[in-house]
């Protein structure tokens, strides 16, 4: 079977002038995304003799004289209109951008930021669209998304990222959700690449601690309690205001953390913690992204429905090796995950009789054995 080629990605103005000044005449198997022809000045001097060959232009503003230059195995997908986003992302979503429009000290810009209007328009065109010009736009959005979140993990050691799963709703004031920014910062500091579902309580908790690494861990502690203190909970008034009241007192540009959120729970705010965040609308993709990217192991806090499926859907892909190995399930509540919900007894004694295999579990209330599990495992030989 013939091997499919592999096109080379142009995402910026500069890349496409830098490639038609530096290229020979054919330029061939590139795949240019959102690039507005139309604005790249003397684009026909660029163009000059070049021809293009199996080449992709994605959501681009092409010329006449381009278009001239194309052979019959190019593909042209333009821009999707009536669409409040792109359905070809360059690049991961920031805070600054999904909070565009957002005022602090004024709530009611909330309802007009740009992350709430594509919420908005997402419900009211429904979750499950029959329309297909709206389930193309929305896959499309995804599939870049994916593309954009998996260029940026490439800088990463794969046993270098680890996730934490647990519950939306836990507060602020809750010790649990001090000690989840406190684990997250250690292993910030250690060159870890800290991974959640870009929400609110746990998954908030987990971009704090990483925000705040490089600091002194008394200064965490008075972040946690001024934002304990302002609004315990997602749905208080002030939440978001008193996280980037934080983010303002503490700014964050040496370390980075990746939020992986969805429209589909769009009534939980993003954290604007999380310094680079992967939105999707489909959550199924979103949930297997969120499971298979922290090869250097999930650790699980007290969470309801969403964080025992994620359980499951983990030990699944660990059983059958699916990505090569099995990483470390590292459960934080001994108590909580014993009796309040007692999945670890569940999958020890299924691991013992057989029915699972490749299952790295652990049970404490103990960070320091959270991160020496999983040390332990990242300086392990693959």
């Amino acid at each position: 079977m013939e091997k499919e080629p592999n096109y080379f990605c142009i995402e910026s103005r500069e890349e496409t002038i830098s490639l038609l000044e530096g290229c020979d005449e054919q330029i061939v198997h590139y795949a240019f995304l959102s690039i507005n022809f139309e604005k790249i000045e003397h684009l026909d001097r660029l163009l000059g003799t070049h021809s293009f060959e199996d080449c992709l232009f994605l959501g681009c503003v092409m010329t006449m004289g381009l278009m001239h230059r194309m052979d019959e195995h190019c593909l042209v997908f333009p821009k999707i209109p009536g669409m409040d986003y792109s359905a070809f992302p360059r690049r991961l979503y920031t805070p600054e951008k999904l909070y565009d429009g957002y005022v602090p000290g004024q709530p009611e810009t909330f309802a007009t930021c740009y992350d709430t209007m594509v919420y908005d328009r997402y419900r009211f065109r429904g979750v499950m669209s029959s329309n297909v010009k709206i389930t193309l736009a929305r896959s499309l959005h995804d599939h870049f998304i994916t593309k954009a979140m998996h260029s940026f993990l490439e800088g990463w050691d794969e046993r270098y990222v680890v996730g934490v799963m647990g519950g939306h709703g836990l507060l602020r004031s809750d010790p649990m959700y001090r000690q989840i920014a406190h684990i997250s910062k250690r292993l910030t500091e250690e060159g870890t690449l800290m991974v959640s579902g870009g929400g609110p309580g746990a998954m908030e908790a987990t971009h704090l601690g990483a925000w705040m690494a490089g600091r002194w861990m008394e200064q965490l502690d008075e972040a946690v309690d001024a934002m304990a203190a302002a609004a315990p909970s997602f749905r208080d008034e002030g939440w978001l205001d008193s996280a980037f009241a934080v983010r303002e007192r503490y700014p964050q540009e040496r370390y980075a953390s990746l939020g992986v959120p969805t429209w589909l729970y769009g009534h939980e705010p993003s954290t604007p913690f999380a310094t680079h965040i992967a939105k999707y609308f489909t959550n199924a993709i979103r949930e297997d992204e969120i499971l298979t990217i922290p090869m250097g192991g999930i650790i699980y806090t007290p969470g309801s429905a969403g964080t025992m499926q994620e359980i499951f859907q983990d030990a699944v892909q660990n059983h059958y090796l699916s990505l090569g190995y099995g990483s470390p399930m590292v459960f934080l509540g001994r108590d909580f995950w014993t009796n309040e919900m007692p999945v670890y007894p569940l999958l020890t004694s299924l691991l013992e009789a057989g029915r699972y295999k490749n299952l790295r579990l652990a049970l404490t209330d103990s960070s320091d054995e959270v991160i020496r599990t999983l040390r332990k495992f990242r300086n392990e030989k693959p």
